[in-house]
Order: C-alpha cells, then structure tokens, then sequence
C-alpha cells in the first residue's frame, strides 16, 4: 500500500521513509504542503497520508482541510505530525479533518502503531469502495420495464425499441437480465398436450400398435 510522507525537514522525511518501507509500505515523499496536496489529488493518491502541521507553501492542517472540503467521505487517512501538545491544537487537527495525532519526538513503537491503525482503516474503506463500484456496475446493467409495451394480440410478441417484433421472454431477458426455463403450465397441458397425446392413442389403436405414450 503506498503511503505519502510530508515533510519540510529532509532528515525527518528519510527518518519515516526507511520505518515506514520497513513495515511494507511503499513510501511517497513531498518537501512542502503544496507538493503534497498535488499528490494526494492525483489520479492513484496514497490511502495513506503524514502530514508535519508546518510546512512552507501549505500547512499540514490547510492540506487536510482542502483534501477533506473536495472529498469529506474521502478515503485518505490522514495522520497530522507535529510539536505541538496543547488541547486546543489536536482539537484544531481533528476539526480540519485529521484521522489521528502524533506529537514530536515521536517514538517509533507508537508511530507504527497508529500506522497500523491507518492501515485497517484504509483497507476496510477500500474495500468498501470497491464493493460500491461493483454494486454501481451492476445496477448500471439493469434496466427497469416501464411505459406501455406494444405486445401483438394474437401471437404476444412485444415491439423493441428498433420496431422489431420478438419473443415476451427475449424482450424481459433483454431489459431486466432475467433469464427463462421452460415449462408447461396444467392448464396449457390439458388444453394442448392431453388432446394430443389421446390423438396419439387413437392412433395407435387403429392401427393395433402396442404400448401408448406414458401421459
């Protein structure tokens, strides 16, 4: 899963590049607040962003506050680092849309903790995501019946929309994805089958032929 690191101080960036490449993360660097906000509206962004709150260009607390005011559901865990302890500041990071906290120096062992947290995060907003693609494509592929269907009096067969006519079970398959296995109703079995299997009967008789069709 890749992961994005911003940062300003170069020696922190590679401090949480090489922890974090450890626990199998494929790390994304950016120096400044900018940077960062261009990686994470790219086309394929980390589900996984650390942000230093002071940045040149575009604080950490300003990226998540834009990432979050396009995306508010977005699926971007969002991790804020910085120096600052007081109350009002961690309420200041959640506020804008910060996931968690994690104040310098940081220890590692906590880091890869709320790290992991992130990961069982994302993953379950991933697929989440995707589950809701596949319900969209699906839903995509079914189209309602509605409106008047010119159906044929005599044979039933229904006009589609090139003004051919064909079967009542090809025009549903069509327009719903239903699919039909065939069978006989009793009344259509006494109305066409049993008139014809007597005939077969009679037939046989007249011309002393053993045996009948088994009804």
């Amino acid at each position: 899963m890749k992961l994005l690191v911003a940062d300003d101080d170069p020696v922190t960036r590679r401090l949480l590049e090489g922890v974090l490449g450890t626990l199998g993360f494929d790390v994304v660097l950016a120096h400044d607040g900018v940077q960062a906000l261009e990686v994470l509206g790219g086309d394929d962004p980390p589900p996984i962003a650390i942000l230093d709150w002071m940045m040149p260009g575009m604080t950490g607390i300003e990226v998540c506050r834009k990432l979050r005011g396009r995306a508010p559901s977005g699926p971007t865990y969002v991790l804020i680092v910085t120096s600052r302890e007081r109350t009002e500041d961690l309420v200041a990071a959640l506020d804008a849309g910060a996931d968690d906290y994690v104040t310098k120096p940081f220890q590692v062992e906590e880091l890869r903790a709320r790290v992991g947290v992130g990961f069982r995060v994302a993953t379950l907003q991933r697929g989440l995501a995707d589950r809701v693609t596949e319900l969209e494509r699906a839903l995509a592929h079914v189209t309602r019946l509605r409106g008047l269907l010119p159906i044929c009096m005599h044979c039933k067969k229904i006009r589609n929309d090139q003004n051919y006519w064909t079967q009542v079970e090809t025009y549903v398959s069509d327009h719903s994805g239903a699919r039909f296995s065939h069978s006989i109703c009793p009344e259509c079995r006494a109305k066409h089958i049993e008139p014809e299997l007597e005939r077969i009967r009679q037939a046989r008789a007249a011309h002393g032929a053993p045996g009948e069709p088994a009804p």
